[in-house]
Order: C-alpha cells, then sequence, then structure tokens
C-alpha cells in the first residue's frame, strides 16, 4: 500500500478508534478505585441514545453530546448502587447493566431508527492541518476527536499528581490503608464510577452524534467488550489506552475498506477481525505478565465504616 492509501487508513483508524478511548478511558478511571464495571457495552449503547435524542430534541449537538455522557453517569449510577449500597457482585451487576443498557437503548430507539439529527462535522484545526502526514491523519477531524485528544493527558495527571487522583488509586489498591488515614473509600469509588460512565456515555454518544449521524439498533456492535479488553492491554495506563484504542480503531478501518475494495473474503470472517484481536490482545497480557498492574481490590466490595 503507497501512502495515498495509508494516510486515509491511519486517518480512519483515529476515528473509528475514538468512541473505543472514551470508553476505554472511563473503564480505567472506575477500574483504578477497584470497581470492575462488564457494563460498558450496555453504558454506551444508553449513551449514544440520549446523545441522539436530545441532540434531535434540541438541534444542539454539544447538548446531546452532555447528555449522552449524563446517561452514562445514569445507568454507572445504578452499578454502583447494586455493588456499593447493597454490596452485590461486580461481574453480575455489569453483565446485567449491559443486557439492560442495551435493550433500554433499542427499545426507545425503535422509533428513531434511520433517522438523522444534528452532529458534528469534521474540519480543519487551524495551522497543524498543514502539518505534513500529521496534519492529514490527526487534525482533519471533528470536534469530538480534538477533545479526545486532551482527555488521556488530564488523566493521567489527575491519577498521578493531583491529590483526589491519588486518593482514587490509594482506594484501589489499599481501602483499609485509606479508611485509616481519614479518608471514606465509597465515596472515592463513587467517584470513580460516575466519571467512568460519564466518560463511556460520550464514546456511545460519539457513535450517533459524528460517526454516524443517524440511530440504528446495535449501534455500539461490540466496542464496550473491546474497551474492557483494551484497559487490561493499557495496563491500567491512560497513555497506552490511546495506542491501543487507534490499533483497534485502525483494525475495523481496514475491515471496511476491504469490503468496500471487494475483497474475495466472507464478510463474516471480516467483521471478526476486531474481537480476534481482542482475544490476541488478552493472551498477549497474560503473556507478559503484567497483570500484577491491576488495581490490588479490583472487583471486591468494602465494607464501608461509620
Amino acid at each position: 500500500m503507497n501512502q495515498d492509501m495509508l494516510i486515509p487508513l491511519f486517518a480512519a483508524a483515529v476515528v473509528s478508534g475514538t468512541p473505543i478511548l472514551y470508553a476505554t478511558l472511563g473503564e480505567i478511571l472506575t477500574e483504578k478505585s477497584g470497581i470492575l464495571n462488564l457494563g460498558v457495552e450496555g453504558i454506551m449503547m444508553f449513551g449514544a441514545f440520549c446523545g441522539f435524542f436530545f441532540a434531535k430534541m434540541t438541534g444542539n449537538p454539544m447538548t446531546g453530546f452532555l447528555a449522552g455522557g449524563l446517561g452514562g453517569m445514569t445507568l454507572a449510577g445504578i452499578h454502583g448502587l447494586v455493588c456499593l449500597v447493597f454490596r452485590g457482585n461486580q461481574v453480575v451487576s455489569g453483565l446485567a447493566l449491559t443486557i439492560f443498557g442495551t435493550g433500554l437503548a433499542n427499545y426507545l430507539g425503535t422509533p428513531l431508527v434511520g433517522r438523522t439529527c444534528p452532529g458534528f462535522s469534521p474540519f480543519d484545526f487551524p495551522l497543524l492541518s498543514f502539518i505534513p502526514i500529521i496534519g492529514d491523519i490527526f487534525f482533519k477531524h471533528d470536534l469530538l476527536v480534538y477533545i479526545s485528544y486532551i482527555i488521556p493527558v488530564l488523566i493521567w495527571i489527575f491519577l498521578k499528581y493531583t491529590r483526589w487522583g491519588l486518593r482514587l488509586r490509594s482506594v484501589g489498591e489499599y481501602p483499609d490503608a485509606a479508611e485509616a488515614a481519614g479518608l471514606k473509600a465509597i465515596h472515592y469509588r463513587w467517584i470513580g464510577i460516575l466519571s467512568g460512565g460519564f466518560l463511556m456515555g460520550l464514546g456511545g454518544a460519539y457513535l450517533s452524534l459524528a460517526y454516524t449521524h443517524l440511530w440504528s439498533t446495535g449501534l455500539s456492535a461490540g466496542r464496550g467488550w473491546i474497551a474492557v479488553a483494551l484497559v487490561i492491554f493499557a495496563f491500567w495506563h491512560p497513555g497506552r489506552a490511546v495506542a491501543g484504542a487507534y490499533l483497534f480503531g485502525g483494525v475495523m478501518a481496514f475491515q471496511f475498506r476491504l469490503q468496500a475494495m471487494g475483497a474475495n473474503l466472507p464478510s463474516s470472517l471480516l467483521m471478526m477481525l476486531p474481537y480476534a484481536l481482542t482475544v490476541i490482545v488478552l493472551v498477549f497480557s497474560s503473556w507478559k505478565g503484567r497483570g500484577d498492574e491491576a488495581p490490588a481490590v479490583l472487583g471486591i466490595n468494602i465494607e464501608p465504616r461509620e
């Protein structure tokens, strides 16, 4: 493949990877607090519906984008209620949330199938879009892609250098020590769950407001599950999540281009490529032995203290 073919493919990888990146960053924040949320797929679907619905009702795509984040936060709050208040099983709750969020979005969105809404369109970023190659790949997209460039840096600074971020990490690593130091571990877990859910909802809203500009059932198409796997691939690091999201986005973009070029391959085989890569990523992560970088009490409920 020559440069004229590779640059559009890499640019498409950025676009395809952006919703996965939002969701992955949300899951990283959630898991850093010690909570495992397997409901990312359902949260993304509900966020996609909320974003589409409110953008269509208000005519303002930014309102829809924020509504998608709030919708994701609402569903994540249900997970928090089950896990933090009633101390239910986090795996079961997350799986139930996926089924609930996907079903609710598809049910509420049935009258809207095939309809369009105001969304975000690509534009050349001032000055940077003129940089050869780099500009064509990274700086000729929509506003939500540009926002996604900033969020990983902010999360990295938050987790590594801010007092609240360090406290959030301590709750995911040593909740007893955090409680002994006077922190309310449950409160910080709530912060991780709700802020993570907000980002997952933004990832879903991107799909309906920028990626497609229309509503269809099953819009997330398994991207939530890819995000869960990508957290492990990134070893819970926001910077690595960016590279991983674009890698998965590249596979998705390559699959669509092969289909458009009339490749003599079964369409079902091409559609399975991103999910086959997910399995390879998990095997690679286990082989590298980096599982010990997971928060120490991930998936373990803690007893609230008075």
